[in-house]
């Protein structure tokens, strides 16, 4: 008998025919003799709409509290999923992501999971139940708080029980067929890929692609958990990720696996900055005190005249004001002239192992984005990965044309996305 986690995202348990849809896959599942566990997000909007509510009470809502509120939406789905299974005939129980052993830090609404004791979860499979997990949720190691874990929790909730419980096979439901060669909302001839290397799918994660979440793929790669993303509106194959291909799959490595893009993030330009050794620590340690994580930096040539750089980095638009509080709090020990913030930019990324040895790659990037007309602002690159960063408007045409320019685009049927948001 093996032992499967599975994933169910808001879109696929967004109401009651969802669940019940949900549940007859799960069923199935422990009908052909696996050991299940399920790990389920909040219904459809739930999530974003507890956020507004908090945001109407209180403007800065006090951490604790906002991760207690928003680990309601995750009870529910698990409530109501376990209810529908036992409709079913099998037997489910239910547990939060402090029940299940979920172990995190202390950072409300973006902790970090540290350990997981799924105890009484394998005492439940030994029982011979089902176990649904609340997804995006743990509780701290030191205050025994609930927390959060921020964007795609429950994703990374799900390996880290599969690495945990020595799962076969994480299984990502979503309500798109797989991870596709990019976002399938903008390119309608985005290909699905059949299966995708770890390294691959971390830097598309990284920049950008919603299907997976970078920090649950890194922990699928340290734990060597063979992900499959699969849609749960659909009985199709999906998309296998892990370090090789998977059972008879025989797959060609593509010089390039997909084109992602990124309209979330912001650019601070800090102007005139003296060029001289430490400046640019004492920047980006202002920043990290701030507890920001920062993404492409770029430092301009320096002014023969006047001593003077500038120091440009993109980072969450979310993390915009914070930073410039930041950096004006400090702006006495860093000696920097002004500030300048930009969050109408994108940043596009073509990502593929093969460009470390197919010459001419980013010279057909930097072509493709020509002929369309868009303008590069900064310009950061990985052995497998050049990403740009442009005008936001300017994005979805940009995508097209470099998935177009590199032969991504297929030649069957439009993509689909079943609940109409990619993940």
């Amino acid at each position: 008998m093996g032992l499967v986690v599975q994933k169910y995202g808001g879109s696929s348990v967004a109401d009651a025919e969802g669940i019940k849809r949900v549940a007859k896959r799960i069923v199935d599942a422990k009908k052909n003799g696996n050991q299940v566990v399920v790990v389920v997000s909040a219904m459809g909007d739930t999530t974003d709409e507890l956020i507004d509510l908090a945001e109407q009470v209180s403007p800065i809502p006090a951490g604790r509290e906002f991760d207690m509120l928003l680990t309601a939406g995750e009870r529910i789905s698990m409530a109501l999923l376990a209810m529908a299974i036992k409709n079913l005939g099998h037997e489910a129980q239910s547990f939060t992501g402090s029940q299940a052993g979920v172990i995190t830090d202390s950072v409300h609404n973006k902790a970090r999971i540290i350990d997981v004791t799924p105890g009484r979860i394998r005492t439940a499979l030994d029982e011979g139940n089902i176990a649904i997990v609340a997804g995006f949720q743990g509780v701290s190691q030191d205050k025994k708080d609930i927390t959060t874990l921020g964007r795609g929790g429950s994703d990374t909730t799900a390996v880290a029980l599969a690495a945990a419980l020595d799962a076969e096979v994480c299984e990502i439901y979503t309500d798109v067929d797989g991870v596709f060669t990019a976002d399938p909302r903008v390119v309608k001839k985005a290909r699905k890929i059949d299966w995708i290397s770890f390294e691959d799918m971390l830097e598309l994660a990284a920049s950008g692609s919603k299907v997976l979440l970078h920090r649950c793929v890194e922990y699928a790669r340290r734990y060597n958990i063979p992900i499959h993303v699969r849609s749960s509106f659909s009985g199709l194959r999906g998309t296998w990720v892990s370090n090789e291909p998977q059972g008879d799959q025989q797959v060609e490595h593509a010089i390039i696996s997909g084109v992602a893009h990124d309209v979330s993030e912001a650019k601070i330009t800090v102007v005139g900055v003296p060029d001289k050794p430490g400046e640019a620590a004492a920047i980006f340690r202002t920043i990290a005190n701030a507890e920001i994580n920062i993404d492409m930096v770029v430092q301009n040539v320096s002014a023969a005249s006047t001593g003077l750089t500038d120091i440009s980095f993109t980072l969450p638009k979310a993390e915009g004001r914070k930073a410039i509080d930041a950096l004006e709090r400090n702006r006495g020990t860093i000696g920097f002239d002004s500030l300048r913030y930009d969050d109408q930019i994108a940043k596009i990324s073509l990502v593929g192992a093969g460009m470390k040895t197919n010459p001419g790659v980013t010279a057909g990037f930097f072509e493709a984005l020509s002929d369309a007309g868009v303008n590069i602002e900064l310009i950061s690159t990985s052995e497998i990965r050049i990403s740009v960063v442009t005008r936001a408007d300017d994005v979805i045409e940009a995508v097209r044309a470099v998935h177009t320019a590199f032969g991504l685009d297929s030649d069957s049927d439009e993509a689909v996305v079943y609940g109409g948001t990619g993940r």
